[in-house]
Protein backbone atom coordinates (compact mmCIF):
# COMPACT_ATOMS: atom_id res chain seq x y z
CA UNK A 1 0.00 0.00 0.00
CA UNK A 2 0.97 3.38 -0.43
CA UNK A 3 1.70 5.86 2.32
CA UNK A 4 -1.02 8.67 2.75
CA UNK A 5 0.29 12.07 2.28
CA UNK A 6 -0.49 12.96 5.88
CA UNK A 7 2.40 10.20 7.10
CA UNK A 8 4.90 11.88 4.80
CA UNK A 9 4.96 15.25 7.12
CA UNK A 10 7.46 14.94 9.48
CA UNK A 11 6.16 15.37 12.62
CA UNK A 12 9.22 15.85 14.34
CA UNK A 13 9.48 19.60 13.29
CA UNK A 14 5.78 20.67 13.32
CA UNK A 15 4.22 23.52 15.27
CA UNK A 16 1.06 24.87 15.66
CA UNK A 17 -0.72 26.33 12.67
CA UNK A 18 -2.88 25.92 9.74
CA UNK A 19 -1.93 23.89 7.08
CA UNK A 20 -2.79 22.52 3.75
CA UNK A 21 -2.60 18.78 3.78
CA UNK A 22 -4.01 17.48 0.32
CA UNK A 23 -6.43 18.60 -2.28
CA UNK A 24 -8.14 15.69 -3.79
CA UNK A 25 -10.46 17.52 -6.75
CA UNK A 26 -11.51 20.54 -5.52
CA UNK A 27 -11.76 19.05 -1.73
CA UNK A 28 -8.48 20.44 0.06
CA UNK A 29 -7.52 19.07 3.27
CA UNK A 30 -6.64 21.67 6.15
CA UNK A 31 -4.66 20.15 9.69
CA UNK A 32 -5.51 22.53 11.93
CA UNK A 33 -2.51 21.48 14.37
CA UNK A 34 -3.07 22.65 18.13
CA UNK A 35 -0.59 20.46 19.89
CA UNK A 36 3.27 19.65 18.81
CA UNK A 37 2.97 16.43 18.18
CA UNK A 38 4.77 13.40 20.25
CA UNK A 39 5.31 16.20 23.24
CA UNK A 40 3.24 14.40 25.70
CA UNK A 41 0.94 17.74 25.59
CA UNK A 42 -2.52 17.13 23.73
CA UNK A 43 -6.14 17.76 23.82
CA UNK A 44 -7.97 16.02 26.59
CA UNK A 45 -10.72 13.51 24.66
CA UNK A 46 -13.80 15.56 26.56
CA UNK A 47 -12.13 18.84 25.27
CA UNK A 48 -11.51 17.33 21.80
CA UNK A 49 -15.32 16.60 21.72
CA UNK A 50 -16.39 19.89 22.82
CA UNK A 51 -14.57 21.45 20.14
CA UNK A 52 -15.50 18.96 17.71
CA UNK A 53 -19.31 20.34 18.29
CA UNK A 54 -18.72 24.06 18.72
CA UNK A 55 -15.93 23.85 15.52
CA UNK A 56 -18.46 21.93 13.48
CA UNK A 57 -21.35 23.90 14.21
CA UNK A 58 -19.29 27.39 14.35
CA UNK A 59 -18.33 26.52 10.59
CA UNK A 60 -21.63 24.91 9.35
CA UNK A 61 -23.23 28.22 10.06
CA UNK A 62 -20.77 30.92 9.20
CA UNK A 63 -20.46 32.71 5.82
CA UNK A 64 -18.79 30.42 4.28
CA UNK A 65 -20.89 27.02 5.42
CA UNK A 66 -21.30 26.30 1.47
CA UNK A 67 -17.49 25.91 1.61
CA UNK A 68 -17.25 23.76 4.33
CA UNK A 69 -17.53 19.73 4.12
CA UNK A 70 -16.20 18.41 6.82
CA UNK A 71 -14.74 19.19 10.45
CA UNK A 72 -13.21 16.10 12.90
CA UNK A 73 -11.09 15.49 15.61
CA UNK A 74 -7.15 13.93 14.75
CA UNK A 75 -6.86 10.27 16.37
CA UNK A 76 -3.37 11.85 17.95
CA UNK A 77 -5.46 14.42 19.75
CA UNK A 78 -2.93 17.42 18.24
CA UNK A 79 -5.98 18.96 16.38
CA UNK A 80 -8.65 18.56 13.73
CA UNK A 81 -8.94 18.23 9.95
CA UNK A 82 -11.42 20.66 8.33
CA UNK A 83 -12.42 19.95 4.21
CA UNK A 84 -13.46 22.62 2.59
CA UNK A 85 -14.63 23.25 -0.98
CA UNK A 86 -14.30 25.78 -3.67
CA UNK A 87 -12.71 28.64 -0.43
CA UNK A 88 -9.25 30.40 -0.82
CA UNK A 89 -6.64 30.00 1.63
CA UNK A 90 -7.75 33.73 3.01
CA UNK A 91 -11.14 32.39 3.43
CA UNK A 92 -9.90 29.34 5.08
CA UNK A 93 -7.65 31.21 7.86
CA UNK A 94 -10.77 33.65 8.30
CA UNK A 95 -13.18 30.78 9.11
CA UNK A 96 -10.63 29.11 11.34
CA UNK A 97 -10.04 32.55 13.28
CA UNK A 98 -13.29 33.00 13.76
CA UNK A 99 -14.53 30.03 14.70
CA UNK A 100 -11.53 29.62 17.58
CA UNK A 101 -12.25 33.50 18.65
CA UNK A 102 -15.35 32.25 18.81
CA UNK A 103 -15.38 28.76 20.78
CA UNK A 104 -12.88 30.24 23.02
CA UNK A 105 -15.55 32.10 24.60
CA UNK A 106 -18.60 30.55 23.75
CA UNK A 107 -20.64 29.76 27.36
CA UNK A 108 -23.72 28.16 25.95
CA UNK A 109 -24.88 24.55 25.80
CA UNK A 110 -22.87 22.57 23.93
CA UNK A 111 -24.78 22.34 20.39
CA UNK A 112 -25.85 18.23 20.07
CA UNK A 113 -24.78 17.22 23.11
CA UNK A 114 -27.80 15.07 24.20
CA UNK A 115 -28.24 11.38 23.88
CA UNK A 116 -30.70 11.88 20.99
CA UNK A 117 -28.00 13.95 19.54
CA UNK A 118 -24.63 12.11 20.25
CA UNK A 119 -23.25 9.08 21.02
CA UNK A 120 -21.03 10.12 23.63
CA UNK A 121 -22.51 13.65 24.68
CA UNK A 122 -21.36 13.28 28.38
CA UNK A 123 -17.56 13.00 27.30
CA UNK A 124 -17.52 17.22 27.40
CA UNK A 125 -15.46 19.66 29.09
CA UNK A 126 -16.14 23.14 27.84
CA UNK A 127 -13.80 24.75 30.06
CA UNK A 128 -10.84 22.90 28.84
CA UNK A 129 -12.02 23.36 24.89
CA UNK A 130 -12.14 27.49 26.19
CA UNK A 131 -8.47 27.16 27.57
CA UNK A 132 -7.42 25.15 24.04
CA UNK A 133 -9.60 27.70 21.60
CA UNK A 134 -7.65 30.46 23.58
CA UNK A 135 -4.48 29.28 23.28
CA UNK A 136 -4.35 28.64 20.10
CA UNK A 137 -5.78 32.13 18.88
CA UNK A 138 -2.89 33.42 19.72
CA UNK A 139 -1.26 31.13 17.43
CA UNK A 140 -3.64 31.67 14.74
CA UNK A 141 -3.10 35.74 15.00
CA UNK A 142 0.42 34.81 13.64
CA UNK A 143 -0.58 33.12 10.46
CA UNK A 144 -1.09 34.63 7.17
CA UNK A 145 -2.78 33.40 4.05
CA UNK A 146 0.64 33.22 2.43
CA UNK A 147 1.92 31.06 4.76
CA UNK A 148 -0.32 27.84 5.12
CA UNK A 149 2.01 25.16 3.68
CA UNK A 150 4.15 22.12 5.66
CA UNK A 151 8.08 23.36 5.54
CA UNK A 152 9.27 20.84 2.66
Amino acid sequence: MQRIASFCVDHTTLLPGVYLSRQDGEVRTWDIRMKRPNRGDYLSPAAAHTIEHLFATCARNSRWHSGVVYVGPMGCLTGFYLLTQGLSDADVLALVKECFSWMATYRGPIPGASEAECGNYRLMDPDAARAECKAMCDVLRTLDAEHLRYPE
